[in-house]
């Protein structure tokens, strides 16, 4: 399998989820693995999964929705590791509503999250991988076939995961000549604590009913699991994927070919 070995990575919302599987496995294939997360006792958890099975890992508080924050975290891993070769902006928050259910709120903290977030922590990541010696890296942002295609009552979501579709592909064409490749992975609905959080906020009363629909909208028959999506991410976060720039990387159990 893809080796990281010398590489140093940032997963954020590493803590649970996607994110969790993402630096579990790139702790497995070598990286020195810094999980970022609101919740720094969760991260340094998982730090501690990957350490104790004889990977490289700590955690490091992280709110991606503020800059100084974004910026204070790639500073302290840069001045322990000397060098920041790998970001995954897998931090996000989600809702159920289309435009009229969405409240300037709710659609002003799934920007602040999913939109800033990524902006936020693109921004110091890339200021760092231009000032390393080697310069380069990699990016990898978590987006979702919402932001490819329309899904029911999805309408803030959707709209900040079409934008990190766009500012993956803006990203990988600015910096294609400066040593950095930014792509995106775009999975369908995947059996995550994000989803039980959807289930127990908007289908407290028919749970097992509405994860069986969860399932059953996909060609496969089920929904994707963590464990699925985080290969990807790490192939393209390998040496292999020195081709992919500006990609969107669909793993959705057929969804979308319908």
């Amino acid at each position: 399998m893809f080796r990281l070995d010398g590489k140093t990575a940032l997963v954020t919302g590493g803590a649970s989820g996607i994110g969790r599987e993402i630096a579990l496995l790139f702790g497995q294939q070598g990286a020195t693995v810094v999980i970022g997360d609101i919740n720094d006792g969760a991260a340094a958890s998982v730090a501690a999964e990957i350490t104790d099975t004889g990977g490289a890992a700590f955690g490091v508080r992280l709110d991606v929705t503020d800059m100084v924050s974004a910026e204070s975290a790639i500073a302290s891993i840069v001045e322990r590791t000397a060098s920041m070769d790998i970001l995954v902006n897998n931090a996000g928050i989600g809702m159920v509503g289309n435009l009229t259910e969405t409240s300037p709120e709710d659609f002003a903290r799934l920007i602040a999250v999913n939109v800033y977030g990524v902006y936020n922590c693109s921004h110091a990541g890339v200021k760092q991988m231009l000032s390393q010696n080697p310069k380069g890296g990699c990016i990898i942002n978590m987006a979702s076939i919402a932001g490819q295609v329309a899904v029911a009552r999805r309408f803030a979501y959707g709209t900040t995961k079409g934008a990190v579709i766009s500012m993956t592909q803006s990203t990988a064409m600015d910096y294609v000549d400066q040593g950095i490749r930014c792509n995106c992975i775009c999975p369908g609905t995947v059996e995550t604590p994000f989803v039980e959080a959807y289930l127990q906020r908007y289908h407290a009363s028919e749970i097992e009913e509405t994860r069986k629909q969860l399932h059953a909208r996909q060609p496969l028959g089920r929904m994707g699991r963590p464990q699925e999506i985080a290969p990807l991410a790490l192939y393209l976060a390998s040496d292999e994927a020195a081709y992919v720039t500006g990609a969107q990387m669909v793993i959705d159990g057929g969804l979308t070919a319908r």
